[in-house]
């Protein structure tokens, strides 16, 4: 069995912390648990969910600041093989809080700060001097604000032209410009989805319609949209495959999407051949 390198990009990484507290109530001082310190960002989650699938993967991430080095820190505690690209703003950092009154999760996310000019040079030259060239490389996650949606296009396109598959996974105008560029595998939820056709949302038969349409335009090779508690739904040129998962007692919400990344990319990157995969190709 022949396994395929994995590389995921990561352009808005943070440092997530959380903690837990009973009874969140307003204008009450909270006494809060032991906060917990864990990396974050669409494309570290995925690569930290791999390397639990037995999947090794390069995580390249921008990394700036006291928390970039933490991030860096905590990483290499994973045991991760990253390539960190320093910029000069810190990394950002998210805040989740469970109420273990009603086992609710709150979550606070921050935004990261834009690149310079520099920054986004330096960012693909790296690119582009990474070696060996990735099998599949997943870009995941949000945009820092102000960096436009067409940095995401410029580094799908840079992939593509090397023989990469791109896996996209991200929002708004990010997701939209991914699309249009042309990708292997792109992810939206049901939502998202709706917004890339132009539409408030979508009945099942329309859903249908959609990422069909996306891939006869040959925007995309695989279409698979998430449906939260009803599972995902995979689309190809020729296939339409759903799976709902079992019932669980939800811990954690964060990092779901990218877990089911991770999931999908480990079956790629192994090339399991038994139910016809890589009809795709």
């Amino acid at each position: 069995m022949m396994k395929k390198s994995v590389l995921t990009i990561t352009l808005n990484p943070s440092v997530d912390k959380s903690t837990s507290v009973q009874n969140i109530v307003p204008e009450k001082k909270l006494r809060c648990d032991t906060p917990k310190y864990e990396a974050g960002g669409g494309g570290i989650n995925v690569s930290r969910a791999l390397k639990r699938l037995g999947i090794s993967s390069n995580s390249l991430f921008t990394a700036g600041g006291k928390t970039g080095n933490m991030l860096e820190v905590l990483l290499k505690q994973e045991e991760l093989d990253i390539t960190a690209i320093p910029i000069s703003s810190e990394t950002r950092e998210n805040f989740i809080v469970v109420d273990t009154t009603s086992n609710q999760q709150y979550r606070f996310g921050f935004p990261g700060e834009a690149f310079t000019a520099e920054e986004k040079e330096n960012i693909l030259g790296t690119v582009d001097q990474l070696n060996p060239i990735p099998d599949f490389v997943v870009i995941s996650g949000s945009l820092p604000k102000d960096v436009p949606a067409d940095f995401i296009g410029l580094l799908v396109n840079k992939y593509k032209a090397k023989g990469s598959k791109v896996i996209v996974d991200t929002s708004g105008d990010a997701l939209k410009v991914a699309l249009e560029e042309g990708v292997y595998l792109l992810k939206p939820n049901a939502g998202e989805l709706a917004a890339l056709v132009g539409k408030e949302e979508l009945a099942s038969t329309d859903l249908d319609h959609a990422a069909q349409q996306i891939i006869a335009q040959g925007q995309a090779v695989l279409v698979v949209v998430s449906l939260g508690a009803q599972g995902a739904v995979l689309y190809s040129a020729a296939e339409k495959i759903q799976m709902v998962p079992p019932l669980v007692k939800i811990r954690s919400t964060v990092g779901a999407g990218d877990s089911m990344v991770a999931g999908m990319v480990s079956i790629l990157a192994r090339r399991v051949q038994s139910k016809n995969y890589f009809a795709w190709e």
